[in-house]
């Protein structure tokens, strides 16, 4: 199941069929509201190789919607979904329904355009596996493809593969906009914990356009 990740502002919750709190966390990009949690806003790069105005460093592409992730180490070919800010401020989770669908957060970065893009998925449901359930098999070097609805092709490299625990999760580091054309892939990880319908940990990948 999809967990939630602890911060001390912000994180981005992942939840499986068996849990029942609501929606998520976003990444930092706006200010908070009354009551809620930060909401990002839209972003939007140039095309590949043009400067853009926040000083973006190395390849990029410019944005265009995410169609499917090809991981092929772990055998993920999956759709995507465009996971929306709820009216409680958080972020969506995927629907639990689909075990092979991955979820971006429509309003930040695409994939290969300059700064974070979010993509989340399940680890598992009540009944088997799910999209991510093999995601700490990858490591540092391993590649994975986005394709995208402009008809490219953005191909990541892995930098690294970190576990944190929801009380030590390190939301700038994961969430904050980048220099360059970055990807986080975000699932569960650690025990499952009964009492709080819960995992105890998140996995996450950080990865960069090559």
């Amino acid at each position: 199941m999809i967990c939630a990740a602890a911060a001390v502002l912000l994180a981005l919750n992942l939840f499986g069929a068996n849990n029942t709190s609501s929606g998520a966390s976003s990444p930092p990009h706006a200010p908070p509201a009354a009551g809620s949690v930060p909401a990002p806003s839209s972003t939007s790069s140039p095309a590949a190789g043009e400067p853009d105005g926040r000083g973006a460093m190395g390849k990029h592409l410019p944005r265009s919607r995410p169609v499917r992730l090809i991981i092929p180490k772990i055998s993920v070919d999956a759709p995507f979904t465009d996971l929306a800010i709820g009216p409680d401020g958080r972020l969506e989770p995927p629907p639990a329904n689909d075990v092979n669908l991955v979820g971006w957060h429509a309003k930040g970065a695409s994939p290969g355009e300059t700064g974070t893009s979010i993509i989340a998925g399940h680890v598992d449901t009540k009944t088997s596996p799910a999209v991510f359930a093999g995601l700490s098999e990858l490591a540092k070097g391993d590649g994975f493809q986005v394709l995208r609805a402009d008809g490219r092709r953005a191909s990541f490299r892995v930098d690294s593969v970190e576990t944190f625990d929801k009380a030590d999760f390190p939301s700038e580091r994961v969430y904050s906009d980048t220099r360059e054309a970055q990807v986080r892939l975000i699932t569960c990880a650690g025990n499952y914990d009964r009492r709080v319908k819960d995992y105890t940990d998140n996995l996450v990948v950080f990865a960069h356009l090559v």
